[in-house]
């Protein structure tokens, strides 16, 4: 199959190649790697583990439990990959979320569903460039640069134009980076992982280590306002996978490869969260003093707090401790490079279907990166990131928790837009039933009901670390960063309502005939016909096919029957590429 017809398997030249991504580029491997290396394990873990244990329950913390906290959090991050690797295998488009819910919902779903995205990125690389900047002064030992909010600031910001430039340089340079920086990363978490417990079965360990056990791994015990909350803490821990998705088009085989890459990396991080965090609160204890992960001295970054304990003080340990700073170093790093790849392309496909203005869909003729997009991502990011430090670092945590929310509004929205693209052929029952319907279903329910119960937590005055207008700041800045995209979507509708109006990305679900034969048309041909709001016919074909233009064929894109003219439903020759798309 040519790369043409694999990117666009609808028929339809709407995806893939038609943006001018360089096609290709990335196999398995590589998409792997950018799935786990954008969820910056290390950081993540450093960032959110802490807050996990000290979660409060009733009248203690979760403690002890925060390895069933990680585990439940899995859960429906591994369903809500089932159902990216399902859309995927429709419509591999980078804008995945955006593309997808337009699909099943219409453009307004679908543009919220792209904002939400974008905002959850650019509000997390502030976090990203803070962490990044604070340990490369650790990592020298300037620990009074590191402790300065503005030295911190100036160091983030570099980081922030380093991995902007490597972006716009190329996506093969990019996992290139990718691979050496989570090689690092994973090799020291598991060497941290091993020597803590072994240190706490010799008896090695401080006072108020404890000894593994399986009912860490059970949330019995725990009340429902405490695991929702300590869940929406970490999922963050494992959000970024679907950066492997949002690079379909750059894949070597975009409707298998993502999807694949995005459900092997769910089940990485699950096996490297579950085995460093049991070690880390075996070794540390939850207890409110020293090293306890209870210690509210130690909550914002367990390693800082842990990592010259576990190591010691000797030769080696102080080498060690100087790579565990490196692997967080590198985490927040790749973390940043890849925080900008998925908006960027997010924002390319919106580009391209003028959900926002043209020029985000513009592509660099030599490094075939999307331009606009990425250096409007670095530039909006090191903006609001320097804002944030200025009005307060208080803010600036309150912006992180407030990402929970972003996340669980456009990974739910995208599990249940599966099951409504899809509504038809779950009828058939089987694997269709579960993977396309019962599984992304539960998926979206699960953070459906996080992201209800967590609003009305972030709600409350004396949550988090400021308030406004009387609400708690996190709830603030997450639910009025999706108010504002609101805002920005019907500002937008007015200057440029064809998106809106359906004309450049239409409404279908998976059943429905699609216009078909002009993905094979000469590439110079697809060019200047076929971008979206170039004026084709509509995509969506009336089941009697009488809005078919003359001489032109509809598509069945689940079956490959191909259909002529609305006098004539008997089915013409099948697609030769059409059992590929499954």
């Amino acid at each position: 199959m040519t790369t043409q017809e694999t990117a666009a398997p609808l028929g339809y030249p709407e995806t893939a190649t038609d943006k001018g991504l360089k096609g290709g580029a990335l196999g398995l491997v590589s998409s792997i790697v950018v799935g786990v290396a954008s969820t910056a394990p290390a950081y993540s873990l450093a960032a959110s583990l802490g807050f996990v244990v000290a979660t409060t329950n009733g009248n203690s913390i979760v403690g002890v439990k925060a390895p069933a906290i990680i585990l439940l959090a899995f859960i429906p991050m591994f369903l809500i990959a089932i159902s990216y690797s399902e859309l995927n295998k429709a419509e591999p488009d980078c804008g995945t979320t955006f593309t997808w819910a337009s699909r099943a919902f219409g453009p307004w779903v679908g543009w919220l569903g792209g904002w939400g995205i974008i905002a959850a990125d650019v509000i997390v690389m502030a976090n990203l460039a803070q962490i990044a900047g604070s340990y490369t002064f650790s990592l020298f030992g300037l620990d009074s640069l590191a402790a300065s909010t503005f030295w911190t600031t100036v160091a983030g910001v570099v980081w922030i134009v380093i991995m902007t430039y490597i972006c716009y340089r190329g996506i093969e340079l990019s996992a290139r980076i990718q691979v050496a920086l989570l090689s690092i990363e994973v090799t020291i978490l598991v060497i941290f992982s091993l020597v803590a417990l072994t240190k706490v079965y010799r008896g090695t360990s401080p006072a108020g280590s404890l000894h593994p056990s399986w009912s860490w791994l059970s949330p019995s015990g725990l009340s429902l306002s405490a695991i929702t909350t300590a869940i929406l803490i970490a999922v963050f821990i494992y959000w970024g996978w679907d950066t492997a998705v949002s690079v379909n088009e750059e894949t070597s085989d975009p409707t298998r490869t993502p999807g694949r890459a995005a459900i092997i990396s769910t089940l990485l991080l699950l096996v490297t969260y579950a085995l460093v965090s049991v070690a880390t609160v075996a070794f540390a204890g939850v207890g409110s003093k020293g090293v306890g992960l209870g210690n509210s001295a130690n909550t914002a970054d367990v390693f800082h707090a842990v990592g010259t304990t576990v190591f010691g003080g000797s030769g080696f340990g102080k080498v060690m401790e100087d790579l565990l700073i490196i692997a967080v170093l590198s985490s927040a790093s790749a973390s940043t490079q890849t925080t900008i790849l998925p908006t960027a392309r997010t924002a390319l496909s919106m580009g391209a279907f003028r959900a926002i203005p043209a020029k985000f869909a513009r592509i660099h003729p030599r490094y075939l990166t999307p331009t606009d997009a990425t250096i409007w991502m670095g530039g909006v990011s090191i903006l609001f990131y320097v804002a944030l430090t200025l009005v307060s670092q208080n803010v600036l945590g309150d912006s992180i928790a407030a990402v929970g929310l972003m996340i669980a509004f456009y990974y739910g929205m995208t599990g249940f837009a599966c099951v409504w693209f899809y509504r038809r052929d779950i009828a058939r029952g089987g694997r269709d039933l579960w993977m396309k319907g019962v599984l992304p279903f539960l998926g979206g329910l699960m953070l459906l009901g996080a992201f209800l119960n967590a609003s009305y937590q972030y709600a409350q005055p004396d949550y988090g670390n400021t308030t406004l207008f009387g609400i708690g700041g996190v709830f603030v800045i997450g639910i009025g960063a999706l108010v504002f995209g609101g805002v920005l979507m019907l500002v937008y509708r007015l200057v440029a309502p064809a998106f809106f109006a359906g004309e450049t990305l239409a409404r279908r679900g998976a059943h429905d005939l699609v216009l078909a034969g002009m993905a094979q048309e000469p590439a110079s041909e697809r060019e200047s016909l076929g971008m979206p709001g170039a004026g084709m016919p509509d995509i969506v074909i009336a089941p009697d096919l009488s809005n078919l233009p003359e001489g032109a064929t509809a598509l069945d894109p689940e079956t490959g029957e191909m259909f002529r003219g609305p006098d004539d439903r008997t089915p013409a020759a099948s697609s030769s590429g059409s059992d590929d798309r499954d």
